[in-house]
Order: structure tokens, then C-alpha cells, then sequence
């Protein structure tokens, strides 16, 4: 018998010279070509050191892969991550992810113990051959990093380019960053997270910042975010958070393409699991939002899609994968009767390979 769910293994531990991979982001180009970025990480799983930004390509939706790519990498053996892909009307992919330097962790940065060459920047990259190749790496940090920030990663997950509404066009891609800290605290706390967005209204050419929330009471604290165009631009942002609020996610909106929230950050009970980064996703006839993410609320496990009919009030379960170790995921409509989970797991721990599986949607979108 066929399987149902049709997966396959991108990327799994020690392979193509690298320890282990992560941060998995998904996007399907105008020619119908899936893929499926990653970090590499050489010599250990850890999140800093030497890590490389991966892609793989499929042209069947999913069930095979090409070559392992590299797509970007920092000069000196540091961090190139964080991949936040985008596919625009014109067919043009655009790229924006981070780099740091060899010796930074995120808890130096946060600690205010790293240069500015060394910290945290952002850069983008754009392809206009499906993926094939790449331009060079240009640096668009002084307009989407405030001076005062520390740290600072985009997504991870896919990005968003508006569709309906004033601002169709715009690119936008959530973010997140750290303040410096007040008081005796040392920049770690994590009261000091906070969220914004990256807008781009000429094709990824110039960007500036969007909406900015960093209220450091310590109830909800911002932190990996991933965002949905509702129908008419409305556009939908869920987040992961580790603080006093209720639950490990709180949600937003936002009216004007992402330049402001309707309201801050609120809790979003309704969807439980870790604190671990989730993945949003519109998919439009059938009319549903998708969440995805472990849904063990005490360890990274559990690997499942929710579904909203309700713009993301409320939340149902659509789809289970295991009850297997699982972490970062990210959602993508593959075709008009697919959407595609590119998800960590494995047998034992979380981050052993990165699945690729098929899941058609009209099972997600069955109430």
C-alpha cells in the first residue's frame, strides 16, 4: 500500500561534511521547483561556530533531491543562518538571513562582549535562475537593526510577499532582536526579546523596519516569529515566547502590511507545545490558517499541524506525524492539492535529519 504521507530526508546528520542540520525554511519557485534551505553546521549541532546556509532542490513536489547547495557562508568560518526565503510575482527568489563572527555566541552578544564586525548582521541575496545560483551577499544592516539591539535573527522560516490590499507587493519578513538591559540584569534575560518586521516595497532592493514590540515587563517576551497574509492583506503573526504569560506562543495583527500592530503581542493559549519556533501558513481555497510545531507541551515532540477557521482565534488539531522527538518546522503549498511539512526529527533526538512530508490539504482544512 502507498503511503499516505509520502516523506523524504533532505538533509540528515553527518552527511556532505557537515555534523548536523537545522533551521529548516521552505519555499516552492513560479517553475514549480521546491526548496528546502537549512544551516549546516560543521563540526557540532551547537548554534554558533562554524555554520554554512544550505539549499537543496526538488522538481517532483518533495519526493527527491538534488545536489546539496551552499548558499552563503561568513568569511572567517562564523555563522551564515537563519534563512528567510521569499518568491516573488517575477519569479525572483530573494534570500535574507544573518551572520555573526567565528567566536560569538548568542549569550556574548546578548552580554554586550561582541564588536559590531563580529555580532549579528543582515544581509540578503537574490536568485533569478530557480535557485540555481545566487548573487553575491550585500549588507542591509544599518536599515533593519537599531544601534541599541544585540541580538537578531530573521524568522527563521519562510517570508511573506503581500498579495491583496494598498500594499501588495511588499515583502515582509518577521524578526526578532534583543534590548540592553537595565538595572543589574546582564542582557540575557529574557524580558530583554523583543519582535518587529523587515519591509521591502521595490522587490528586496531597499528594506527599512516595520512594526517594533519590545515591552520588557517579562508577560510576553517576542522572540521567532512566523507570519500569514489573511484574505484582503490582513496579515496574521504568531510567535514563540518564554515568560508569564499564558501558554509558549502569543499571536498579532497587523492592518497596514506589517508597518504597526493592531494590538501587542497577546497569549495564544490555544496552541500547546514548547518553547520552540513554529511555522504559519495561509493556504487559501479551502480558506485555512495552518500552525505547525511539537505539540508535547513539556519537550520537543509530537510533530503536528493545527488548523484555524477562524483567522487564528481558535485552534483544532489536522494532522499528527509522530509522537517522535521534532523541533522546527516550516510550512509550504506545494501544489493546488499539497502542503508540505519540512520539519527536524529522528528516532531519538530532534535534530538528527530534516523530513520533507506530503500532506494533501483538503485533510487539513476538514473541520
Amino acid at each position: 500500500m502507498a503511503d499516505r504521507y509520502p516523506t523524504s530526508h533532505p538533509y540528515r546528520q553527518a552527511t556532505d561534511g557537515y555534523h548536523t542540520y537545522r533551521i529548516p525554511a521552505a519555499v516552492v519557485s513560479r517553475a514549480g521547483t521546491v526548496l528546502a534551505f537549512a544551516e549546516g553546521r560543521r563540526a557540532s549541532a551547537g548554534d554558533s561556530g562554524h555554520i554554512d546556509l544550505v539549499l537543496k532542490r526538488s522538481s517532483d513536489g518533495g519526493k527527491t533531491w538534488g545536489a546539496l547547495q551552499v548558499v552563503a557562508t561568513e568569511s572567517r568560518r562564523g555563522t551564515a543562518g537563519n534563512p528567510a526565503p521569499v518568491v516573488l510575482d517575477d519569479g525572483k527568489i530573494v534570500l535574507v538571513f544573518v551572520r555573526q563572527g567565528p567566536s560569538a555566541t548568542e549569550d556574548k552578544i546578548r552580554r554586550g562582549q561582541v564588536s559590531a564586525a563580529d555580532g549579528r548582521r543582515v544581509f540578503v541575496q537574490v536568485s533569478e535562475d530557480d535557485g540555481v545560483t545566487w548573487s553575491a551577499a550585500r549588507e542591509i544592516t544599518a536599515s533593519v537593526k537599531r544601534s541599541e539591539w544585540r541580538w537578531y535573527a530573521t524568522t527563521p522560516g519562510h517570508a511573506l510577499v503581500l498579495r491583496e490590499g494598498p500594499n501588495a507587493g511588499r515583502i515582509l519578513i518577521p524578526a526578532n532582536h534583543s534590548m540592553p538591559p537595565g538595572g543589574q540584569d546582564n542582557g540575557t534575560e529574557g524580558k530583554y526579546n523583543g519582535g518587529h518586521c523587515l519591509l521591502s516595497d521595490d522587490g528586496g532592493q531597499t528594506w527599512r523596519i516595520g512594526y517594533v514590540d519590545d515591552n520588557p515587563d517579562g508577560y510576553v517576551n517576542v522572540n521567532e516569529t512566523t507570519g500569514a497574509e489573511l484574505p484582503g492583506g490582513r496579515v496574521y503573526l504568531n510567535t514563540r515566547t518564554d515568560s508569564t504569560a499564558p501558554g509558549t506562543r502569543a499571536d498579532a495583527y497587523s492592518a497596514d502590511g506589517g508597518q504597526t500592530l493592531e494590538l501587542p503581542f497577546r497569549p495564544q493559549a490555544g496552541l500547546v507545545g514548547p518553547v520552540v519556533e513554529g511555522s504559519v501558513l495561509w493556504c487559501g481555497s479551502p480558506d485555512v490558517l495552518l500552525f505547525s510545531g511539537p505539540a508535547d507541551p513539556a519537550a520537543r515532540a509530537l510533530m503536528t499541524i493545527r488548523a484555524s477557521h477562524d483567522h487564528g482565534v481558535t485552534w483544532r488539531v489536522a494532522h499528527t506525524v509522530s509522537g517522535l522527538p521534532a523541533a522546527y518546522s516550516d510550512l509550504v503549498r506545494v501544489d493546488g492539492d499539497t502542503v508540505g511539512l519540512l520539519h527536524e526529527t529522528g528516532n531519538f533526538s530532534a535534530y538528527e535529519s530534516i523530513a520533507f512530508r506530503r500532506i494533501p490539504v483538503a485533510e487539513l482544512a476538514a473541520p
